[in-house]
C-alpha cells in the first residue's frame, strides 16, 4: 500500500472522530463493579477491629493488625513488625521513603541524601512515576536496558561497585510496567548479593502487579526479602504493594514491607507527619479480604475480564503487523501493559498519528528517564479500560499509524 492510501485510510478514521483512550492502566468499570460490596463491610453500628479498636479514633500508625496480618503474606515478609500499612497509594510511600532519606537517610546512611549526590538506576522500559519521582527531588537516573529475564546484571553490578553515589535501583519485578515481564531468580540472587560501594544502598521493589495473572499460568518471583536476609543484606529492599487495581483504584489500601530496622525507621518518621491512616477503609477491606487466599479468588474474576482485552489487541498486532519487521511486542502472562517496540526513530510520530486519529497514547519516551527514550521506539499499551470494540479500533489505528511513520522514514531516507 502506497504512503497516499495509508494517508487515505487515516484520514477515514479522523472523520469518525473517535475518543479511544489506550494511556494509562486504569481498571474498567466492570473491573471496579467486582468490589462494590467493600463498600457495605462497615456500617454505623460496626466499624471496629477484632481486637475491640474504635477505627474512627486516632492511632494505629502503621495500620491495624487484621491488615498487617494480610499485607505480610501479600508482600510475602515474615511478621507484622515488617510491614507498615498505610493509605490508599504505594506511590505515596515511595514518594515519603524517598523525601524522609533525603532529609535524615536511611539506617546505615552516614549523612542524609540530601546532603550527598544521589543517583539512582532505572531498568528501562520501566515504570515513568518512579521516574518522575527521582526528576522531582533531583536524584540523577542511569538508565539500564532490560533483558527478558530482568535488568542487565552485569552492567548493574559494575556500577553500583565503582560508585557510592548511586543509592537505589527501582524494579517491578512481576509483569513489570510496561513489558509485563518478570525477574528471573538468578537476577535477584544477583542483587540481593552484590557488593555495593554506598552502604545505604536501596531497592526500591515495587510488587505492584503480584497477583496480577491473566490465566492460570503464573510467573513466579523468588522472594526478595528472604533472599537479601540469606546474604546479610536483609536492609536492602523496600517492598511494595497495594490494592489499587485490585478493589478501587481511588481508594484501596497500600503498604511497604521490608526488613524490621526499616519498618522501624519508617515507623519513626510517620509519628511526626501523620496521625494515623484511613482505618476504617483497612476494616473495609480486611473484612472483605478475609484471606490472601480470598484475594487470588477476586483476582480470577479480574482475569476473566482483562485477558479477551490482552487478546483483542495481541491478535491485532498480529494480524496488522506479524511478519512485516515493522514492530516487536510483549506477550505478558499478567499485569496491565503491553511493550510495544516500532521502527527507531518514529514512537513519536506512531503516537501524533494515532492522536490525530483520536486515539491516546502513553507519550512516546514516558517509559524512559527524563522521557528520553534514546531509540524513540518505545510505546506503552493499556488495553484494561477500553471496550473489547473500542481496542479493535483503536489498534487498527495504531497499527495503520506505525505503516505511515514507518513509510514516510523510508521515503524520507531515499529523499536523503
Amino acid at each position: 500500500m502506497t504512503l497516499d492510501q495509508l494517508h487515505s485510510n487515516l484520514e477515514a478514521f479522523k472523520a469518525k472522530k473517535l475518543e479511544l483512550d489506550m494511556s494509562r492502566g486504569k481498571p474498567s468499570e466492570a473491573q471496579l463493579d467486582l468490589s462494590n460490596q467493600l463498600l457495605n463491610t462497615v456500617t454505623a453500628e460496626d466499624y471496629k477491629t477484632n481486637a475491640d479498636i474504635d477505627t474512627r479514633n486516632y492511632g494505629g500508625l502503621d495500620g491495624i493488625p487484621e491488615a498487617k496480618e494480610l499485607f505480610k503474606h501479600f508482600l510475602e515478609v515474615s511478621s507484622i513488625d515488617e510491614v507498615v500499612v498505610g493509605g490508599n497509594a504505594s506511590l505515596t510511600i515511595m514518594h515519603d521513603i524517598i523525601s524522609r532519606a533525603i532529609t535524615h537517610g536511611v539506617p546505615g546512611s552516614l549523612l542524609p541524601w540530601g546532603k550527598q549526590t544521589v543517583k539512582f538506576l532505572c531498568p528501562s522500559p520501566g515504570y515513568d512515576r518512579h521516574f518522575s519521582i527521582c526528576e522531582h527531588f533531583g536524584i540523577e537516573m542511569i538508565t539500564v536496558s532490560t533483558n527478558e529475564d530482568g535488568p542487565d546484571m552485569d552492567e548493574i553490578e559494575r556500577l553500583v561497585s565503582e560508585d557510592e553515589s548511586i543509592k537505589g535501583i527501582w524494579m517491578v519485578p512481576k509483569y513489570n510496567n510496561p513489558t509485563g515481564l518478570s525477574c528471573s531468580d538468578g537476577i535477584v540472587d544477583r542483587l540481593s548479593k552484590m557488593y555495593t560501594a554506598a552502604k545505604d544502598f536501596r531497592i526500591f521493589w515495587d510488587n505492584a502487579y503480584a497477583v496480577h495473572h491473566l490465566s492460570e499460568e503464573h510467573d513466579e518471583v523468588k522472594n526478595i526479602l528472604d533472599t537479601c536476609k540469606a546474604e546479610g543484606h536483609e536492609n536492602r529492599p523496600f517492598i511494595f504493594g497495594s490494592t489499587s487495581k485490585i478493589t478501587f483504584a481511588g481508594a484501596g489500601v497500600a503498604a511497604v514491607g521490608g526488613s524490621v530496622e526499616n519498618m522501624d525507621w519508617y515507623r519513626g518518621h510517620l509519628f511526626f507527619s501523620s496521625i494515623g491512616p484511613d482505618k476504617i477503609n483497612q476494616v473495609r477491606h480486611t473484612r472483605f479480604f478475609k484471606s490472601i487466599e480470598a484475594v487470588h479468588v477476586h483476582m480470577k474474576k479480574h482475569a476473566e475480564l482483562l485477558k479477551p482485552r490482552f487478546e483483542k489487541t495481541l491478535a491485532i498486532l498480529d494480524e496488522e503487523l506479524g511478519g512485516t519487521g515493522l514492530a516487536t511486542w510483549t506477550t505478558p502472562k499478567g499485569g496491565y501493559f503491553i511493550s510495544f517496540n516500532v521502527v527507531k526513530g518514529t514512537a513519536k510520530r506512531v503516537v501524533a498519528l494515532a492522536s490525530e486519529a483520536g486515539v491516546k497514547l502513553t507519550s512516546a519516551g514516558a517509559t524512559f528517564p527524563y522521557k528520553k527514550d534514546p531509540n524513540d521506539s518505545n510505546i506503552r499499551l493499556a488495553p484494561s479500560c477500553p471496550t473489547l470494540e473500542e481496542i479493535d479500533m483503536a489498534m487498527h489505528i495504531v497499527c495503520l499509524a506505525v505503516k505511515i511513520a514507518a513509510k514516510e522514514k523510508e521515503q524520507s531516507a531515499i529523499v536523503l
